[in-house]
């Protein structure tokens, strides 16, 4: 039975480039669920995931190289920073609350010197309290740092983005997550023009405090590394946000009768992703940086797994000319068939094609967008990460999966692997032209999450991640990578790590 919807609501659908087909399915998708993904494997070295020797990391470092040389290629920094800090602040809103002294609060205070906010902070203290942060603890009003910290008349940093933080130390500045990534696209991305092109996602009340924060910079920095920074900003797009259910997979409606919509999460920036006209895109998190000292790891593997991109595209390219022509001999198409399953490890039995079932086969898994991921290797709880998986077509390749998309915990249990959020895209084809990756995204593998709005629960659907199910249908090769290059910050103390510091 369908939804009926008031002719508000169908103005207000309207308003937000929303369709009513859209929402139909959306509310199915929250009543019916989403499949289980059928799971062959983790993925493990030598079985999907790429260990090159040290001979072959030279090659592929002076690949990436030459590529950067030429300055008809256009390289981007692709960074996600819409996500407020508020979660890497929960221990502390806790604090502000109960004043209760826990582990996670004692550490805080005792190596509060070593943050790199501690001079700001304290001036905003000596301002609004009038005293600094040492005579504050020492009087036993160490709630009142805190509060300065989070709040609006003080740092607010309770509100901020993660990428305006102060997060890394040095003699002569201290630097946010943004700086660093323009740091770090200097010693990866830059272009034979000296030009490093950078692209932040950001939500629309941050995009002025974001935009005032670089440009306060970019003058010096561009002096100091000799480059051109060219930054640009997108929002997440409101056409992708969902329509939120009720308990029954009705429409939920705010107290004024409106239609409810939330984020569809990063699965959503896809769209962003769409919309950026480049050769090859960095991905990483905006929160996954280090202090210059310890970049080096980080470049190198950067340039690695671009380098591993550029030849398996540059391979690709060659044989899909050749697939153009459709006598191809039985010889090459066989070579060919290989380079699928043992390069790009996408597995199928062709035994039964005939010779133009093959050589069109071919020209569908090899025309189509390509990643190259780095995974690091799993020292702690096995979770989410690289498996290897069954596809719509019977065919089975790599895929980044989150736990909630793996319905038997025994699967976990092989995993070497996790992904840290380290990609490396090409999204062009082999004429030049740029892949519409709207097209490649797997809708059956979205997320539902139980939710409250005004003590009211509702039901949350997600879009399928980013890099999970929005890149489903995408060439994707795993690379591992080391620890060095995973350095996520998600709370407060994280920043106390060495690191950070």
């Amino acid at each position: 039975m369908k939804t009926q919807f008031t002719e508000k609501d169908l103005a207000q659908l309207a308003s937000l480039g929303i369709s009513v087909e859209q929402v139909e399915q959306q509310l199915a998708d929250l009543k019916n669920g989403f499949p289980d993904l059928e799971i062959r494997g983790a993925a493990t070295i030598g079985n999907g995931i790429l260990k090159p020797t040290d001979e072959e990391k030279k090659a592929f470092l002076n690949t990436w190289d030459t590529y950067l040389q030429d300055t008809n290629h256009k390289v981007l920094k692709f960074v996600p920073a819409s996500g407020a800090a508020s979660r890497m602040f929960k221990n502390l809103f806790e604090f502000a609350d109960n004043h209760e002294h826990t582990d996670f609060i004692k550490q805080f205070f005792a190596s509060i010197h070593k943050f790199a906010f501690f001079d700001v902070l304290n001036k905003k203290c000596v301002e609004n309290e009038g005293a600094s942060i040492d005579q504050l603890i020492a009087d036993g009003k160490d709630y009142l740092v805190v509060e300065e910290l989070l709040f609006a008349r003080g740092l607010n940093y309770g509100q901020l983005p993660k990428g305006l933080l102060l997060f890394h130390s040095y003699p002569d500045e201290n630097r946010t997550p943004a700086l660093e990534h323009l740091v770090e696209g200097v010693q990866y991305a830059k272009g034979a023009d000296n030009i490093v092109n950078l692209h932040f996602t950001i939500s629309p009340e941050h995009r002025t405090l974001f935009a005032t924060h670089l440009r306060s910079h970019l003058e010096a920095y561009q002096q100091r590394y000799g480059v051109q920074f060219k930054i640009n900003f997108s929002e997440q797009q409101k056409s992708t946000d969902t329509i939120a259910g009720t308990a029954d997979n009705q429409p939920f409606r705010n107290d004024d009768g409106s239609l409810l919509f939330r984020p569809g999460g990063h699965g959503a920036l896809i769209a962003n992703l769409n919309d950026q006209k480049a050769d090859v895109i960095f991905i990483k998190n905006i929160d996954n940086v280090v202090p210059d000292r310890l970049k080096e790891p980080t470049v190198e593997y950067k340039k690695l797994i671009a380098g591993i991109l550029v030849s398996l595209q540059q391979q690709t390219f060659a044989y899909l000319r050749e697939l153009e022509n459709e006598n191809i001999s039985d010889a090459k198409l066989s070579i060919i068939n290989q380079f699928c399953k043992s390069k790009l490890f996408n597995d199928f039995d062709t035994s039964a094609m005939s010779h133009d079932e093959l050589r069109k086969y071919l020209i569908g898994k090899l025309n189509r967008p390509m990643r190259v991921c780095g995974m690091v290797k799993n020292e702690g709880e096995p979770g989410g990460g690289p498996y290897l998986t069954v596809n719509a077509d019977g065919s089975v390749s790599p895929q980044i999966l989150e736990s909630s998309q793996i319905a038997d915990p025994s699967w976990m249990r092989n995993a070497t692997h996790f992904n840290p959020v380290d990609l490396v895209c090409a999204t062009r084809d082999y004429k030049g032209n740029q892949f519409d990756l709207t097209k490649y995204v797997d809708k059956k593998t979205g997320f539902i999450s139980s939710k409250s709005k005004n003590g009211r629960d509702l039901k949350a659907l997600e879009l399928p991640g980013l890099w999970n199910g929005a890149m489903s249908d995408w060439n994707t090769i795993f690379v591992e990578v080391p620890i060095e290059t995973f350095n996520p910050v998600k709370t407060v103390n994280d920043l106390l790590r060495p690191q950070h510091q």
